[in-house]
């Protein structure tokens, strides 16, 4: 009879305990649909977490360029610089021989706006003829010329001709003064170390409205003689419709008291041309 009861009594607490259990397990649709949003919410920030930028598609990024205000667009820090006008050319030529053609460059000095014209003629690395470059500068604000040394330096920096490359200036000589159809001009002995140093002479005019600088180198690496180089300056030739002024100033004559055996620009272009006639003395 006891033994009956106490199984009796162990079977009604077991089945208390499984009821107990079994109700706290069980779990009403509200907390369920709450741990469902907890759980979305947490995989959706661990999404979130783990995108990158880089990682986006190309269309996204184009769709945000898209959207940009547009003066966030990029805009260059310094705006392209337009090429100079061209330079309409004028006869800037030499009326005196030479073994090479005289060549002749305009253009603008795009640190002064200043135009010049290059004439010209040899080689300064070819020491056995003779070599000449002669810069005509004009302009509103031509001001004072630098000194002689300055404007060979830069001259040289520049090259001998637009085509040829760079000089430099070993040392400089004596300094002098001619007289020419332009008035007084300045020299200055100037060698430079072109393959093999050679010394020529610079000048730069000192009045008129314009100013001629340049120099002059003697063949055979001699130095060059101030009254050659007088005679090569009165020699030049110049015709600007537009400068009339200039124009003037080249069709002076030489001072009287230099005599220099100058040729026309006709007889240097046609050498081969028929020999004049000469007249038979008649008895």
């Amino acid at each position: 009879m006891l033994a009956g009861s106490g199984e009796a009594r162990e079977r009604r607490g077991s089945a208390g305990r499984t009821a107990r259990l079994t109700g706290r397990g069980a779990l009403s649709p509200g907390a369920l649909g709450l741990r469902l949003v907890v759980a979305s919410a947490l995989i959706a920030l661990l999404c979130i977490c783990a995108w990158r930028p880089g990682g986006a598609p190309a269309a996204s990024n184009a769709a945000r360029a898209a959207t940009l205000p547009p003066e966030s667009a990029f805009r260059p820090a310094m705006p392209a610089t337009m090429p100079p006008p061209p330079v309409p050319a004028v006869l800037f030529e030499l009326a005196e021989p030479g073994i090479e053609p005289v060549r002749v460059t305009a253009g603008i000095d795009p640190r002064t706006g200043l135009r010049e014209d290059v004439l010209s003629r040899g080689d300064v690395a070819a020491i056995e003829a003779p070599a000449l470059r002669v810069t005509l500068t004009r302009g509103k604000d031509l001001g004072a010329a630098p000194t002689l040394f300055v404007l060979m330096a830069r001259r040289a920096a520049s090259g001998p001709a637009f085509d040829r490359p760079a000089l430099p200036v070993v040392r400089t000589g004596a300094r002098g003064q001619i007289q020419t159809k332009f008035g007084a001009v300045d020299t200055l002995e100037v060698t430079f170390g072109s393959p093999a140093p050679r010394t020529c002479l610079g000048f730069v005019t000192r009045e008129g409205g314009f100013r001629l600088d340049g120099w002059s180198c003697a063949p055979l690496g001699q130095p060059p003689e101030p009254h050659g180089l007088a005679c090569t300056l009165d020699a030049l030739s110049l015709l600007d419709l537009g400068d009339s002024e200039a124009t003037a100033a080249f069709s002076a004559a030489s001072p009287a008291s230099r005599a220099c055996p100058l040729m026309k620009v006709a007889e240097i272009s046609s050498p081969a041309g028929p020999p004049p006639k000469r007249s038979r003395n008649k008895k």
